[in-house]
């Protein structure tokens, strides 16, 4: 008869005879050993502290400026015309290129990009192109708080706004100095990319050396000469920009570039790059300028320009050869406004600007920021080379008035002589309607009508349609006296051509060949 219950207790047996038979047969293959049990967890440091404490100290004050700085950061965001879209496809807004802008309620569009507060009551400094054509500026803080901000005042020569939201008790940053600034030292780049608020890509803190000192970019001039109303004065932009290694992407246009004290020493303002991402090299204008320029717009609602009265242009190797400079550094004035500052105190053209008040400066970049710098009334010291000495000059600066655009009257040329082989230029006249595509107003003077691709002046940088006004410092009335004045000179010479294109003066250097 069938036993249930005797039933069960055979299979339970079986399966224990089973179970402790495996479990000897795997004891004795070594299976059941500790090796093959959860390994322990290890913490202990692999490298003694004291072997890396200063690589730890360095990243505990990226910590602490990160802590110290952001909150000060903010993101703003802009609304514009949607006319002024089009400022898209110029080589300024391709090059200083904020957030992505967004399609916003017609006719507006939306973009922005960063700030930072540099007082308890809300004054915020930033990049002139992040708001201009701004009808709407909103202001994000860390906090997640929001506030309608009011444009205090703009300068785009500098690339300097300051905007500011009601309020008090703001967290701020304080300044630095940029002059003391040196090439290799640490600097940390903060910005908000503004790729919305909330998200975790609010705020980015880049870290980075100084990579260079008084970069000029051409790129304010560039987009001030597309506009009208500044084109005549595109002389006035400053570039004189910090470079750095710091990674600088879309949207940290206008935040601060600090040292390791915390302390503001640029605004962040622009990328080398092709295709709108960072991609080596980051800008930014220097702190002493910019604070220069926000006391004058938070003073009086713009900026009273210093200035001297001059054009300027860069020395080379055969300028400093040529004036008898003791290295390749300093400012040629390329011309002296008669009657201006720089002229009352007895300089001329084509001195060589080699120190402000006992301050070395080797680019113009440096002499316009030192200028800038100054007030209106202000008195400067100026060591100045002059056919191969140095002499001071002690100018009271003026103030300039961005709104005149300079002249200028030319006697009509009659001749035109044959291309000069040695240096490969020709010379002679335009005709009225061919000078005007050049973006002259008129066709007086004698101008560059060829030139040989590969000759000596095309290589030194002059181009066809450019205006002479002067070789070797003898004024160029007609084009026979082009002829003239090279007929006199001899292989080997330097021969210093003052030229124009519209709106600007420069002095180019050409070695005659021998």
């Amino acid at each position: 008869m069938y036993d249930p219950l005797r039933a069960k207790m055979k299979v339970a047996f079986f399966t224990a005879t089973a179970f402790l038979f495996g479990l000897g047969i795997a004891s004795a293959l070594g299976w059941t050993g500790l090796s093959y049990s959860m390994p322990g967890i290890e913490t202990d440091p692999q490298v003694p502290e004291v072997s890396v404490k200063p690589a730890l100290d360095l990243s505990n004050a990226f910590v602490a400026i990160s802590d110290a700085v952001t909150p000060a950061v903010v993101r703003i965001q802009v609304r514009r015309p949607h006319q002024s879209v089009a400022r898209q496809g110029t080589p300024l807004f391709d090059f200083f290129r904020d957030q992505e802008e967004q399609p916003g309620p017609a006719p507006d569009v939306v973009g922005g990009g960063s700030g930072f507060l540099v007082s308890a009551d809300g004054y915020i400094l930033t990049n002139n192109h992040v708001v201009e054509d701004a009808t709407e500026i909103m202001v994000f803080l860390s906090d997640r708080r929001a506030f309608r901000a009011e444009l205090v005042g703009r300068d785009p020569f500098t690339d300097v706004a300051v905007i500011k939201v009601e309020g008090d008790d703001f967290a701020f940053l304080s300044f630095g100095s940029s002059d003391e600034v040196r090439v290799g030292e640490w600097i940390v780049a903060i910005g908000n990319p503004g790729f919305g608020a909330g998200t975790t890509l609010d705020y980015t803190v880049t870290a980075g050396i100084v990579s260079a000192l008084g970069r000029p970019l051409q790129l304010l001039q560039n987009e001030l000469r597309r506009d009208e109303a500044t084109r005549a004065n595109q002389g006035f932009a400053i570039e004189n920009f910090i470079q750095t290694d710091a990674v600088i992407n879309p949207g940290n246009s206008g935040g601060p570039m600090v040292n390791l004290r915390g302390q503001v020493v640029g605004i962040n303002s622009a990328i080398a790059s092709r295709t709108g991402f960072y991609q080596g090299y980051g800008f930014a204008i220097p702190i002493n300028l910019a604070r220069r320029i926000m006391e004058d717009l938070v003073e009086y609602g713009r900026v009273r320009r210093a200035f001297l009265g001059v054009q300027l242009g860069a020395i080379d190797e055969l300028s400093a050869e040529f004036y008898g400079l003791p290295s390749v550094s300093g400012v040629e004035l390329e011309s002296v406004t008669d009657g201006g500052p720089a002229s009352r105190a007895g300089l001329e053209d084509h001195d060589v600007i080699w120190a402000v008040n006992g301050e070395s400066v080797a680019t113009q970049g440096q002499l316009q920021q030192k200028i800038a710098s100054r007030r209106p009334g202000d008195e400067v010291t100026l060591t100045v080379y002059r056919d191969g000495s140095a002499r001071e000059l002690r100018v009271r600066l003026g103030e300039v008035d961005l709104t005149e655009a300079p002249t200028r009257v030319a006697a009509r040329p009659t001749l035109r002589p044959e291309m000069n082989e040695q240096l490969g230029i020709r010379v002679g006249t335009l005709s009225l309607s061919v000078a005007q595509d050049y973006g002259y107003e008129d066709n007086d003077g004698v101008f560059i009508t060829d030139l040989q691709p590969n000759g000596a002046a095309a290589r030194r940088g002059l181009f066809r349609g450019q205006r002479i006004l002067a070789i070797n410092e003898v004024p160029v009335n007609e084009p026979e006296d082009v002829r003239n004045i090279l007929d006199d000179i001899s292989g080997g010479e330097i021969v210093s051509f003052q030229i124009e294109v519209p709106g600007q003066t420069r002095t180019i250097h050409v070695r005659m060949p021998s």
